[in-house]
């Protein structure tokens, strides 16, 4: 006769147990990241500054930490996902940091858009104490975050890569292993760079098409469908259409990665032209408020250069 029981929902397909994962930072993008871990049977325990974060963590079925020291000791992936060099270094180091605190042999992930030097210290610190990183800042905005389809782009050693693919499986569907330490941060400076001077065409090409008259929506349409189409121009669509900022991905955050890729080209001898205006525009808009917008709040920068009331 055979009995059946309930899965237990911390083991694979295969009967392994998953690998127990501390989460720290809780925001807009590493929130649904989380909870994706938590649905695909990872036991999670997280922690941020924000309680009211916490809860949610704990209402979707993690774990809630009252400190760092606490949600690492026992975490065999600890993956930190905070806004920028200086709050990376804040949880990693330090009497009540990661490094402090953390099991020997654990793997640090840092999913945070950062400086490539500060990841390259960070991996440097870690090895003293028995910890292997990687740096793994990711593309998508809050959007992918949620629908689990980021783009991850990963530096530091292949066996470390190798051990946590199915950690970023989950969590999104493009994921390479772009070199040593502080390479995915490199490469995420590049995508932002990227982003950014799209996000600043989709948004004069807009300004342009309003004061000529022209259908909006339908001119999106068909710009959509041709060479002129790209991810940004389909996620950012409503945003145009409806002026609506509510941030995905904060101008301030934006800002922040600007002077990243500015700073880094210069290191490297590379020359920035259109980049460089464009860090300009987002500095602009920054200064003038807008700072907690979504980036596609570009617009009302091109707006107010072509004497529109926003």
């Amino acid at each position: 006769m055979t009995t059946s029981s309930t899965p237990d929902p911390n083991t694979s397909s295969v009967g392994a147990a998953l690998p127990r994962v501390a989460w720290i930072g809780l925001g807009i993008m590493g929130s649904p990241m989380s909870e994706n871990l938590i649905k695909a049977g990872y036991p999670v325990t997280g922690f941020t500054l924000e309680p009211e974060k916490l809860e949610r963590l704990a209402a979707a079925g993690g774990t809630a930490a009252a400190s760092i020291a606490e949600a690492v000791r026992e975490a065999d992936v600890i993956i930190t996902m905070v806004p920028a060099s200086p709050q990376v270094e804040a949880v990693a180091y330090g009497p009540d940091g990661i490094l402090e605190n953390a099991r020997d042999g654990a793997l640090l992930i840092d999913m945070s858009s950062i400086t490539p030097g500060t990841s390259i210290d960070l991996a440097a610190a870690a090895r003293e104490k028995g910890v292997r990183v990687l740096d793994a800042p990711v593309s998508g905005g809050e959007a992918g975050a949620i629908e689990a389809v980021l783009s991850i782009m990963v530096g530091g050693e292949a066996a470390d890569f190798d051990a946590a693919k199915p950690i970023f499986d989950v969590l999104g569907k493009t994921i390479v292993l772009c070199g040593p330490h502080g390479s995915g941060q490199t490469v995420k400076a590049a995508n932002q760079l990227i982003v950014a001077v799209n996000i600043e065409a989709c948004a004069e090409a807009v300004v342009f098409l309003e004061k000529s008259g022209v259908d909006l929506q339908a001119a999106l349409d068909v710009l959509g469908g041709g060479l002129a189409g790209s991810t940004v121009l389909a996620r950012k669509r409503g945003n145009f259409l409806n002026r609506d900022f509510k941030p995905g991905f904060r101008i301030e955050l934006h800002h922040k990665d600007m002077g990243i890729v500015t700073d880094a080209a210069r290191a490297v001898g590379a020359v920035l032209p259109t980049g460089s205006v464009v860090a300009q525009l987002v500095a602009s808009l920054r200064a003038q408020g807008d700072g907690g917008l979504d980036h596609s709040a570009l617009l009302r920068a091109v707006e107010r250069l072509s004497g529109n009331e926003v």
